[in-house]
């Protein structure tokens, strides 16, 4: 990939709108590693670039369930060139303004502009996959269930929002023995500018997946906490393997909707017709959870952002939960 061979492309792993995902070695250590090259042809395409590096840059130290970034790279024509943290004032991002914000396309491959970024190779695939080729497991669920409040409230106090979480979205690794979930995929998140709390900060682009929008999104005004109603629609969908069939690639994906006829309506589309809709959880079995999960649930996924649980609040509930926990064995 680079003019001194750091890297060894194996093999595709993924495909997306926006990237292309590859499995590649460290020439050096020959350790795996994951590489995302983004075309940076057009100005939708390196604005997602540039969001996700400046999420992934912008965390001062690691998170255990955040993929980790390792290095991104400026490719213009066959001139690779690493970006430093500092890059906002380098000559490489004003040279990836120039020939990218204009929209100007590069009609010879050898002048074409990517972004390649570089990092943790995760064995277990996405959580979507990992799940549905699994029998249900309570003792997994709230394990992936703490991580990844874990996670989500680890961003938001560093002032990142991701604003597409879902299961296709967070990887799965084995590098510890049990597996480590990670989040990932930060094309669509944005940087709080500012150190106050994350969840006083609007948005107004509606953006996400469908089926994990919150009802606020939707309407084009939401803050961070349109994250965990993502979240509760995964948690939901992994308790009970709710799941629905993507219209445009046929997978089936976790997740939860309201069913009108034939057609699945997104649960936040749903709540926004009708904000006093009570949501029926659990949907298929009563013994499926606790009554405390339930009721965790039901927090994740009011209709009203003030209502709602912040990422703080549900890392502490989470731990509070009794479902999947081991129960303790008494001794007479």
């Amino acid at each position: 990939m680079a003019t001194e061979a750091k890297y060894s492309i194996v093999g595709e792993v993924g495909r997306g709108s926006y990237g292309v995902v590859y499995e590649a070695i460290v020439n050096q250590t020959r350790s795996k590693v994951a590489v995302k090259r983004m075309h940076c042809n057009v100005p939708e395409n390196v604005e997602l670039a540039l969001q996700e590096f400046w999420a992934l840059q912008s965390i001062q130290r690691q998170h255990e369930n955040v993929i980790q970034l390792e290095e991104c790279i400026l490719q213009n024509g066959q001139v690779f060139q690493p970006i430093s943290h500092r890059y906002r004032k380098s000559d490489s991002h004003l040279l990836l303004i120039e020939t990218c914000l204009k929209g100007r396309r590069c009609m010879d491959p050898k002048s074409a502009c990517f972004l390649w970024f570089v990092m943790e190779f995760c064995d277990g695939g996405n959580m979507n996959e990992y799940l549905l080729s699994r029998s249900p497991d309570a003792q997994l669920n709230n394990s992936f269930m703490r991580q990844l409040s874990s996670a989500v409230a680890f961003l938001h106090r560093n002032q990142i929002v991701h604003r597409d979480l879902k299961s296709d979205n967070i990887l799965i690794s084995h590098r510890r023995g049990s597996p480590l979930v990670k989040v990932a995929d930060f094309g669509l998140s944005k940087v709080c500018q500012g150190k106050g709390n994350v969840n006083q900060h609007r948005f107004s682009s509606a953006c996400g997946s469908n089926f994990y929008m919150a009802p606020e999104v939707w309407e084009g005004h939401y803050t961070a906490k349109a994250d965990i109603f993502a979240l509760g629609i995964i948690f939901w969908a992994m308790v009970e393997r709710i799941t629905f069939r993507d219209g445009d690639t046929e997978k089936e994906l976790l997740g939860t909707y309201i069913c009108q006829g034939k057609e699945l309506i997104p649960l936040g589309e749903a709540l926004l017709e009708n904000p006093n809709m009570k949501l029926q959880i659990p949907l298929k079995n009563k013994k499926s959870m606790p009554d405390d999960l339930c009721k965790l649930l039901h927090d994740m996924l009011a209709f009203n952002p003030k209502e709602r649980l912040d990422a703080f609040q549900l890392e502490v509930r989470i731990r509070q939960i009794s479902y999947g926990k081991k129960r303790q064995r008494s001794v007479s």
